[in-house]
């Protein structure tokens, strides 16, 4: 399996507001790096760079003024006289009118953000639009002939939005992997998000779409980050209603539990027919994750590789969360191995 990587991931790393405090963010640059050598001493196959791809790449699955602001806000924050991270100091919550951008950067940063965990650095948007370019690659490989590849984003996407950051995500990476799928030629996509938080932003930008199936098997909502969204009455709008299927699981939840909701969204998968799959890639549900919930071991993620090669559709898997560090890479590895030995 190809693998894409770039070292620009290195570039970022900054500070979050969590349990009350700024402190450096969980999501750090040795996540990727120790993932890439879990790729390479378990000889996953080739590994390469990224290539470049037009902006407009993103604005297909966000927005032209979202885009925009995260080229620009770090010039407009520091324009300020402000060298540290920028984070958001007021959002428009329910109640305000938000339909128009502020001009200034301290209303654009809320205005464009769901929480204070994405903050923006000098080289962020260097190391974000790369991370994008990792995923396009990878789907390009795909879409010209490859069974597979694994694009090793970091930063990760999928609680970006249409028009807002978050949860450490900027440029939804999945989403645009398969906005590129679609502008190819592909009929049909499906996204697979198997990270243990929702994928909030990539059923923010589908959700009232039928070509692109969105199914997602996180922590329940009620008592998990993103609180906001996941639940399973969550089913799309419009022309894309029951094209939105979530899974919603207690604390606690172990293999044995997990593997049933996963069978459920590769049938549901399946029954949409899609030329291609794209498996947002966490593996935050692991028994010793930091910051999630879920009981799965090592071993357990050798059967869902497993289980997503049943569903026999050429497939890019993306890399999202996971912040168990000395285990991130046997498990999201692990992952890819199932899924080659069973293809």
């Amino acid at each position: 399996m190809l693998t894409v990587f770039s070292t620009n991931h290195r570039l970022h790393h900054g500070v979050e507001l969590k349990d009350g405090a700024i402190k450096l963010s969980f999501e750090e640059p040795l996540r990727a790096d120790t993932v890439l050598d879990r790729v390479r001493s378990a000889g996953l196959g080739d590994v390469t760079a990224e290539h470049a791809y037009e902006r407009s790449c993103y604005v297909a699955a966000h927005s032209e003024r979202y885009v925009r602001f995260l080229e620009t806000a770090w010039d407009q924050w520091s324009a300020t006289g402000r060298s540290h991270d920028a984070l958001p100091l007021v959002w428009p919550v329910n109640g305000l009118p938000s339909d128009e951008e502020p001009d200034h950067i301290d209303g654009k940063l809320g205005f464009f953000a769901m929480d204070a965990g994405a903050p923006i650095g000098v080289h962020t948007w260097h190391a974000v639009s790369s991370s994008a370019n990792v995923a396009l690659t990878g789907i390009d490989a795909v879409l010209n002939g490859a069974t597979s590849a694994f694009a090793l984003c970091r930063p990760p996407g999928h609680h970006a939005a249409r028009e807002y950051a978050g949860g450490y995500c900027y440029l939804n990476n999945a989403a645009i992997a398969a906005e590129r799928c679609v502008s190819r030629g592909a009929r049909r996509v499906a996204i697979l998000d198997v990270d243990f938080h929702h994928g909030n932003g990539t059923q923010d930008i589908f959700y009232q779409r039928a070509d692109v199936l969105f199914a997602s098997i996180h922590g329940d909502p009620k008592v998990s980050y993103p609180f906001f969204a996941g639940s399973s009455d969550e089913l799309g709008s419009g022309p894309g209603y029951g094209f939105t299927v979530n899974y919603p699981m207690p604390w606690g939840t172990d293999w044995n539990h997990y593997q049933i909701a996963l069978d459920s969204a590769i049938d549901r998968i399946a029954r949409h027919r899609p030329d291609v799959l794209i498996v947002s890639l966490g593996v935050d549900t692991f028994k010793d994750d930091p910051i999630s919930h879920f009981q799965l071991t090592t071993d357990d993620y050798l059967l869902m590789g497993k289980r997503i090669a049943r569903a026999r559709v050429p497939t890019l898997f993306v890399m999202e969360g996971g912040y168990m560090v000395d285990e991130i890479g046997l498990n999201a590895v692990n992952v890819l191995l199932g899924f080659e030995a069973d293809v």
